[in-house]
């Protein structure tokens, strides 16, 4: 089943299994534009599903002589349930599927040289180098907030949390001149980039925004 089909059934289930008003909601921030529905089980339960978009951003850049077009896009839908232990102070818990992705293409003009490893060479305008930075498809995610706790009317929300897990990279190559290099000197060009990567475990959510009961 898609996320997208999990989110949608989640969210039909508690509608149809309690007798609190449901909830519509929007935020902004980290992981973007959010768009969600909540549903009380009680004064002290909610659940909820909701679906985030950073969209796509595309860039294009030189480093140390070399052509990089970059393209980075994050949507993640989340299904989240959320206990209050203080008014509308709260605890979240739940899951993420995300598609978070980094893609790095270099080029060769036949005229810049690709310092790859130890080797220098001069690829031709039909050779290029791929790297791939992906975060796993579905997370744990835990995390503090503000908001929809069983009521009605407009009101104020608040979320700080992460997603938890780690990244990962990859890289492939087509043309002759970098067919030819062993593919162990890009994984030593690739090592530091690696190695910075592995420290990152998580995707954090800052993010606020308004809700309307009914």
């Amino acid at each position: 089943m898609k996320p997208r089909d999990i989110f949608a059934a989640t969210l039909l289930s508690a509608a149809a299994s309690s007798a609190f008003a449901g909830e519509v909601y929007l935020g902004a921030g980290l992981p973007g534009v959010m768009l969600g529905y909540a549903h009380p089980l009680g004064s002290s339960f909610t659940v909820r599903g909701d679906w985030a978009t950073l969209g796509t951003r595309s860039k294009r850049q030189t480093e140390n002589g070399i052509n990089y077009d970059a393209e980075f896009g994050f949507n993640r839908a989340g299904l989240f349930a959320d206990w209050f232990y203080w008014g509308g102070l709260r605890i979240t818990g739940g899951m993420t599927f995300n598609n978070l992705k980094l893609n790095l293409v270099a080029r060769g003009d036949g005229v810049t040289s690709f310092q790859v490893g130890n080797q220098s060479v001069v690829p031709g305008p039909d050779e290029r180098m791929n790297v791939s930075v992906k975060y796993p498809k579905t997370t744990p995610y835990l995390g503090l907030g503000y908001g929809h706790q069983a009521s009605t009317g407009f009101g104020f929300l608040f979320d700080i949390g992460a997603s938890m897990g780690k990244a990962t990279v990859s890289e492939t190559h087509s043309g002759t001149i970098l067919n030819s290099i062993p593919q162990a000197e890009f994984d030593a060009e690739l090592a530091q980039l690696r190695e910075g990567v592995a420290k990152v475990r998580y995707i954090p959510q800052v993010s606020i925004g308004l809700n309307y009961r009914f």
